[in-house]
């Protein structure tokens, strides 16, 4: 690395600095470049990207398949708005709900757009349907949640640091231990009209709840004409070695929520899947989204789903992802204190004394491989759907020669 390499980094890290918005601390690494598993940075070094973009490039980097959809269709329409219709919306519709035997889509384009979607789609199916008394709808979700960052989601997160001085907040929201099928069964009440969960927790650190919890959530929802939805906009979408995480227990969900892998890392692109009943509640003029279902969103997200299933990257992700959650967890490592996940969805906590996931993280980006520590002991480890054997191994021997 030479001198002029390194100035010109330090440049763009000093100009982000001095006029970007100080809401994120990224390693200092300034990419510029990327395809399949890898990105290069501006001084031309190679890293093995084992974050995807938080799950959104589960394809790899730049697809060319993607790309030259993208392409053709940026040449052709990019948006008209919902005021009138074009030629990708209905066939992306129909496409997506036979993949996840859905009844309706909801286009959107960010996954907290498709959260606060379902949100209002069943309070007003509470009020139409079920009966709740007008505005005393209520929605349990579970603690150490990330459904994103609008004032209404980040105002029923249990992270101090997401919701301080933020506040005031929407009512109508109670908490219960994620899972806890017995806290949530005991707070239900005849006004609860849904339960909004992650089939895996993903931001705080990668947490899989006990065996048989969502089936039994799912019974319990039923039961009690409570709407299950499921976020799935990190674990969807062949990330967990199964198309939709719910899968894992052959359960449905009655509002799916998918985003990040729905466009490849292309275009912001998310959907709210439902059954009929859920989603018909919707009348015109009552919700939408002027970039929500535009053309260039549908044609890429055709396209990415296409790659996803074709190019057999769902099955390669749970043995691949076997493969390597087995490398990891045979590390000797007095510093490790749980490897989990599923697929291509791990984790490794590290012990309270161990130094903290950052200073492996750094050590890691001097090895070309990144990651991403999240609350202070964990490390987060998800790279495209499309690893290899060879590149599992490698990425296990980097992090056994860090971590030993």
């Amino acid at each position: 690395m030479n001198d002029i390499s390194l100035s010109r980094a330090a440049r763009l890290i000093d100009v982000e600095a001095r006029f970007g918005a100080k809401n994120y601390k990224p390693l200092d690494v300034v990419l510029s470049r990327g395809e399949g598993v890898y990105v290069w940075d501006v001084d031309g070094r190679r890293y093995m990207d084992c974050l995807s973009a938080y799950s959104a490039v589960n394809q790899g980097h730049c697809h060319p398949r993607i790309l030259a959809a993208m392409t053709e269709q940026a040449g052709r329409l990019t948006l008209t708005s919902r005021a009138f219709r074009n030629d990708q919306l209905a066939p992306f519709y129909e496409e997506l709900c036979a993949l996840t035997n859905s009844h309706k889509a909801l286009p959107m384009n960010s996954g907290a757009e498709a959260v606060e979607t379902a949100l209002k789609v069943a309070r007003k199916w509470g009020y139409e349907v079920k009966g709740v008394p007008a505005g005393q709808a209520e929605i349990i979700v579970v603690a150490d949640n990330f459904h994103g960052r609008t004032v209404a989601i980040v105002g029923f997160s249990t992270d101090p640091q997401a919701r301080g001085g933020f506040g005031p907040f929407a009512p109508g929201f109670h908490t219960v231990p994620y899972g806890d099928s017995v806290a949530l069964e005991g707070t239900i009440t005849p006004n609860t009209v849904a339960f909004l969960v992650e089939p895996i927790q993903g931001e705080a650190g990668v947490i899989i709840a006990p065996a048989g919890y969502l089936k039994r959530v799912r019974e319990l929802c039923t039961a009690h004409n409570v709407i299950l939805i499921l976020d799935e906009i990190q674990t969807g979408l062949g990330r967990t070695g199964k198309l939709l995480a719910e899968e894992h227990e052959g359960i449905e969900a009655d509002l799916t929520l998918v985003g990040k892998a729905l466009s490849g890392g292309f275009y912001p692109v998310s959907a709210v899947l439902s059954n009929t009943e859920v989603m018909d509640v919707l009348h015109p003029g009552e919700h939408g989204s002027t970039f929500g279902g535009n053309p260039l969103a549908c044609a890429v997200a055709r396209m990415a789903l296409k790659v996803l299933v074709e190019e057999g990257m769902v099955e390669n992700a749970a043995r691949v992802g076997a493969r390597l959650q087995a490398d990891l967890a045979g590390i000797p490592a007095s510093t490790v204190k749980e490897v989990r996940g599923r697929g291509l969805m791990l984790a490794v906590e590290l012990h309270a004394d161990a130094g903290g996931a950052r200073r492996v993280c750094e050590a890691l980006r001097a090895r070309g491989l990144l990651a991403k520590e999240t609350h202070d002991h964990t490390i987060r480890i998800a790279p495209p759907l499309i690893l290899t054997d060879a590149q599992a191994d490698w990425i296990a021997e980097q992090f056994s020669a860090v971590l030993r």
